[in-house]
């Protein structure tokens, strides 16, 4: 296996009305040996081209990628020991699976023998030995996508390059899908860089993740990490389901502390625990408070906490029960935020004027202007 590096590399491609679009800018990002990286973000960020760049299927305009210490720079796909499997599976109707999966090899002058045997053996580890008779119009999409793995794996590469590879597939499916390519990461211990605009399939997979939008990365870290402290506005927004609430407001100073208030006649005023010393230089200036929709608590008794900082009263606007947990709607004035409640709410309270309380401890603070993360 082999880790692959990306060294400020650019993609520029003509304009339909002359000048030219920027795909992706100065991107830097380095693979590790047999690390499970994935590139989400929202169409048209990037994500994409940075694989098919990698895999040499797009040329460079500026920068370099190794793979290995080898650049490969203008070094055709074939030559990259690379192995890719993309959306829409591209199994040859006319061979049955066995001839799909054995394709690659006989091209590159593989004995027989050699063949079968990786064939069988990649068959094993996903299931299919059953299938290796059929031709593509008899499997399923799951199937399908199986026997596209498969190929893939017989090469033996030293990366592995996934292009959404699941979109196709009904929510079972890619469940069921995504289980089996985590697996197979854990077995083979392969470098494998995976592309999603999903954000959920991106959290339960990746070792790493890389938040890509309008072409440049946005942050780079653990799946948790980036949950629990999003380095700017667009990551805090585009993870979670529902996203985080972002709030805006302004700071105030009070003795020797900082109060967030919600812009306009919104109900929300917060003392912050222990603010860092970065977050007085805003001081009188808009700012925007973000809170995870589990962040937010339904005060049960309204004589509990009256003096409380993080209290504020709303009214429930919307209630989606969903099981064991409730999204609820709540209308502050100024904003609409979700609060993901474990206490049993119905549809009957909505229009209901209730309290709730914010954990301040696992809330942040943005600069608008930056959009950066301020604390």
């Amino acid at each position: 296996m082999a880790k692959v590096t990306l060294n400020h590399v650019t993609k520029v491609y003509p304009a339909a009305k002359g000048g030219t679009v920027t795909a992706v800018k100065d991107l830097s990002l380095e693979i590790a040996d047999r690390e499970f990286v994935v590139l989400v973000g929202p169409s048209g960020c990037g994500k994409s081209t940075t694989l098919r760049m990698i895999a040499g299927l797009e040329e460079i305009s500026e920068g370099e990628i190794l793979i290995g210490d080898r650049q490969v720079n203008g070094v055709s796909p074939q030559d990259r020991d690379i192995a890719m499997v993309f959306q829409n599976h591209a199994l040859f109707p006319h061979m049955n699976v066995y001839e799909n999966m054995a394709f690659g090899l006989k091209l590159r002058k593989f004995s027989s023998t050699e063949i079968r045997k990786r064939v069988q053996d990649a068959a094993a580890i996903l299931g299919i030995n059953e299938l290796l008779e059929r031709r593509p119009d008899a499997l399923s999409g799951g199937q399908r996508q199986r026997v596209a793995v498969g190929r893939a794996i017989v090469g033996q590469p030293k990366v592995f390059l996934f292009d959404e590879p699941l979109s196709n597939l009904d929510a079972t499916m890619r469940v069921q899908m995504r289980t089996e390519i985590i697996k197979l990461h854990q077995r083979l211990q392969a470098t494998m860089i995976y592309v999603t605009h999903d954000q959920g399939e991106a959290m339960t997979m990746g070792d790493r993740m890389v938040i890509m939008d309008h072409g440049a990365v946005q942050q780079t870290a653990e799946p948790m990490a980036l949950y629990r402290a999003p380095a700017n506005l667009f990551v805090a927004g585009f993870l979670g389901s529902p996203p985080m609430n972002l709030i805006h407001g302004t700071l105030k100073e009070d003795r020797d502390g900082l109060v967030f208030t919600e812009t306009g006649d919104g109900t929300i005023r917060a003392r912050l625990p222990a603010p860092e010393p970065g977050a007085r230089e805003f001081i009188g200036k808009p700012v925007v408070l973000g809170v995870r929709p589990e962040d937010f608590e339904l005060v049960e008794n309204p004589r509990d906490g009256e003096n409380d900082r993080a209290r504020f009263p709303a009214i429930i606007d919307l209630v989606e029960p969903m099981g064991s947990e409730t999204n609820v709607y709540l209308q502050t004035g100024a904003h609409t935020v979700v609060c993901r409640s474990q206490q049993p709410l119905e549809h009957r309270d909505a229009g209901r004027r209730r309290h709730f309380k914010i954990q301040l401890e696992r809330a942040h603070l943005f600069d608008p202007t930056s959009t950066w993360r301020i604390v």
